[in-house]
């Protein structure tokens, strides 16, 4: 298993995304479920800072794989809706239960890549 990947979970379950930060490579790559590439670790930083007030998340159940330079990550996402994200259902603090799954490209000890996959409508359906 990855020791970076393992240091990224860790951060996020930490709501730490500094730690979160120091696991990435200063171009990666960051692909968003329903959304646009963003590259850079600035661009990952806002997108962080936006998540944190919008979302109280903590990822449980995880199952990370590896080889070579990439890896993979399924976990389920057991989750607080706290603010009304734009173009989602209104938030007043429903609880979620999503899977998700994520997956990585690793360069020279950091996350080059990490791209988000989970079901929009499940989430949906879940907070309405």
């Amino acid at each position: 298993m990855s020791a970076v990947v393992d240091r990224y979970f860790a951060a996020f379950n930490a709501a730490d995304v500094a730690g979160m930060l120091d696991c990435l490579t200063d171009d990666v790559a960051h692909h968003v479920n329903e959304g646009k590439v963003r590259v850079g670790k600035e661009l990952f930083e806002r997108f962080c800072m936006h998540m944190r007030g919008t979302y109280r998340e903590e990822l449980t159940d995880m199952v990370i794989f590896q080889t070579g330079d990439r890896a993979a990550a399924e976990y389920i996402v057991n989750g607080t809706y706290l603010k009304t994200d734009d173009g989602l259902p209104e938030a007043k603090g429903q609880t979620y239960c999503l899977p998700a799954g994520s997956f990585f490209d690793l360069r020279d000890g950091r996350i080059s890549r990490v791209t988000t996959y989970y079901n929009l409508a499940d989430w949906i359906g879940q907070v309405s």
